[in-house]
């Protein structure tokens, strides 16, 4: 499932951030060719904002396996639309991976770690990679409150990959969180971290941006 929804406010584009180009190609099409590169993407639902169906359908149309992806709209909130993307998948899937389009160089071999943790018995897996500043923890006026042992911290990326049933049970509380893994952690589920990868990190500024084209550019 590809999560296209947001509005990309920060990046500044005029338009929502999925639909920005990157080398002359959107975040979307970037994200969906690499997600087919993976060993075991039967579908992908694009979940893209109502306003913006048409232009998502034509997008991913032009891709060889167009056949196997379905775009639905997004909700107000990424939960909702991360639901209404669950409700599009076919029947005979068991894993989820729920990924963002603003994460679009994220490479095949990150979704087919994720899979195999989960057929290797993690019924939720995210990737994360070594916190390297030293993080603190602030109060309301800014004051200094805690400085936690950053070995013990990840900064957690997409796609995350999940049991198809437990993802759905997480979703049918409509909470709201920042990430699918933090609805499963309220169920009291495990999830579990594996290694992410540097080329998953997210759009969200012109800078992010600009790294992403010099990356493709090399």
């Amino acid at each position: 499932m590809l999560v296209a929804a947001g509005q990309g406010t920060r990046l500044g584009a005029g338009q929502p951030k999925a639909f920005v180009r990157i080398a002359g190609t959107t975040l979307i099409e970037h994200a969906v060719s690499r997600a087919f590169e993976a060993a075991d993407t039967s579908q992908i639902v694009v979940v893209a904002p109502a306003s913006h169906l048409r232009e998502a359908g034509a997008l991913v149309s032009a891709h060889p396996r167009h056949a196997d992806v379905t775009v639905v709209a997004g909700g107000a909130e990424r939960t909702h639309s991360v639901a209404a993307g669950l409700r599009a998948l076919r029947r005979d899937i068991d894993i989820v991976l729920v990924h963002d389009a603003a994460r679009c160089l994220a490479p095949a071999s990150l979704f087919d770690r994720l899979v195999s943790a989960v057929r290797a018995g993690h019924d939720a897996v995210v990737p994360g990679l070594s916190v390297t500043d030293t993080i603190k923890q602030v109060d309301a006026v800014g004051r200094v409150i805690a400085t936690p042992d950053r070995s013990s911290l990840r900064a957690i990326q997409t796609p995350q990959a999940f049991r198809r049933t437990l993802l759905a049970a997480a979703h049918a509380s409509e909470v709201q969180a920042t990430d699918d893994a933090a609805l499963v952690e309220r169920l009291g589920s495990t999830v579990t971290v594996v290694d992410g990868d540097d080329l998953a990190f997210k759009v969200t500024t012109a800078a992010d941006l600009e790294r992403a084209g010099r990356i493709l550019g090399s």
